[in-house]
Order: C-alpha cells, then structure tokens, then sequence
C-alpha cells in the first residue's frame, strides 16, 4: 500500500441518468483537482428511479453502453481510478440486472467487475423494499490489487454480511458504495461501517446516497472514510459532497502491529 488520496462522493441522484452523469462528472473532476487518486461513486449514482423497474430501462450489456462509456471516459480524462458504484447490467432474465460494482484505472481500461451478492429486502409499516425482485445476485466475492494497495470491492448490503470480508483475506481498503435507507441508516449505517473497518483492520470508503430524491426515497447519507481504528476521518450528513482523506500506510502498519488480531485468529 502506497500513500494516496482517495475521494467519496456523496449524491443525491435523480431518475434521469443524463443528469446524474452530469452531476458525478461534476463530483469527480472536483475530487480530481483536489488531487484524489481513487474516487468512488455511490450505489446508484446512475439512476435512482420512479419505480424499482426503472433501471431494466437504462441496463446495459456488459462492456457497452452510455454509463460504463461515462466511467472509462471520465477516468481517462481525470486521470483517477474510478470505481461506479453499481451499473445495471443484463442477464439472462428479461425482468432482472446485474447491479455491477466497476473499477477503470487511470488510463480509462475497466480492471473489475463485481456483482453485488446480498439483495436488500426490508419492511416496516408502509416502508417495503425488495431488490431480488428486479436484481439478480452475484456470487462471487472479489478484491483487486491496485497502487493504492488491495480493495475489496462490496455493496451497501452487503456490509451486514461480515463472512464476506474475512473470506476475501487481508485488504488494506474496503469499499462500500451505498444507498441505505434513512430508517435503516439512523440505526446500523455508522456502527457496521465502523466495525467492518475495526475488524479487518482495514480503510473504509463509503460513499452514498444522501436525500430526498424525486421518487419520494430519503437517503439516509453520512458519507465517510473510516481508518483501520475505526476512527471517522470525514463525514457529510446529506446532499451532494466530495470528501477527501489521505491513506497511510504507516497507520495500518502502526494498527496491525500493536493489535495483531488478524493474526491471532483461529477458526
């Protein structure tokens, strides 16, 4: 792991994905001039619709499209790693996509794809969400190497899912592009965040949606970058954001030889 800057963005998108591509271009050649190296766009950055059947509208087939074209383009341009926090993508069912967490290096080349495993469903009163409906799930886990060292790629649900961290080994930064629920925020957003950081001794780049959207939705927000203590670096409560933070690897080193748990594991 070298020295980096990395980039959150926190959006508050719409269900025209034209205007959300404006709006994280705009976020991401922020983050770039203030000289992030990795920037990370929320779940849904592209389009958070009407209904949940919106996004099989605007789903693309695998390497071609309006979207992924937006991310390899604007990474080139920007010269950052940019990772899309989910692209609808197709599958073999009519009715469902792939919700595709993409990473493009510096030269615009995509370099991962990972599926997001564990769909949502939550229901409380009048409050019902179901993703399985019109997702299907992934199912492989996946972390990359990169210059800013190894990235576990995951997605909003599945930070309540701890297995899935400790089966990907040691990383040094863990990413969780998000759209949690403003229910379920108030009440687990911070703490699993913090504790998947604590657990694995490892960065967290959680970057969100955060607001009341057209379709009615609110997002619960709180964008942050966690460090390997779990300690909060930066954090934005609600609307569009770009928050910054510098990774150290002296700070991991420091973290993971003064409390050696990840070697004191036993199974």
């Amino acid at each position: 792991m070298n020295n980096s800057i990395v980039a959150a963005i926190q959006m508050v998108s719409t269900p025209i994905v034209a205007e959300n591509l404006d709006a994280a271009g705009r976020l991401v050649h922020q983050a770039a001039a203030r000289g992030a190296q990795l920037v990370v766009l929320p779940e849904y950055f592209c389009i958070l619709g009407m209904t949940e059947r919106d996004k099989l509208t605007v789903r693309e087939a695998d390497g071609d499209g309006p979207i992924q074209s937006f991310l390899a383009d604007t990474a080139r341009r920007e010269g950052v790693w940019l990772v899309g926090g989910c692209v609808p993508l197709v599958t073999s069912a009519a009715d469902k996509v792939r919700s595709a967490c993409l990473v493009y290096n510096d030269q615009g080349e995509r370099v991962a794809r990972y599926d997001k495993i564990h769909l949502f469903g939550f229901e409380s009163g009048n409050e019902r969400y179901r993703e399985a409906n019109t997702i299907e799930p992934g199912a492989t886990p996946l972390a990359i190497d990169t210059p800013f060292g190894r990235v576990a790629l995951t997605i909003c649900y599945d930070v309540r899912f701890p297995e899935l961290y400790r089966g990907l080994g040691r990383v040094d930064i863990i990413l969780v592009p998000s759209a949690f629920t403003a229910t379920t925020g108030r009440a687990h957003w911070e703490v699993l965040l913090r504790a998947r950081a604590i657990e694995n001794q490892a960065y967290v780049l959680a970057p969100a949606q955060g607001g009341h959207h057209p379709n009615g939705r609110e997002t619960h927000g709180h964008t942050m970058i966690i460090d390997p203590w779990g300690t909060i670096l930066t954090e934005r409560a609600s609307g569009e954001a770009v928050l910054t933070a510098e990774l150290d690897p002296a700070v991991l080193n420091r973290v993971r030889s003064s409390l050696p748990a990840l070697e004191h594991r036993r199974l």
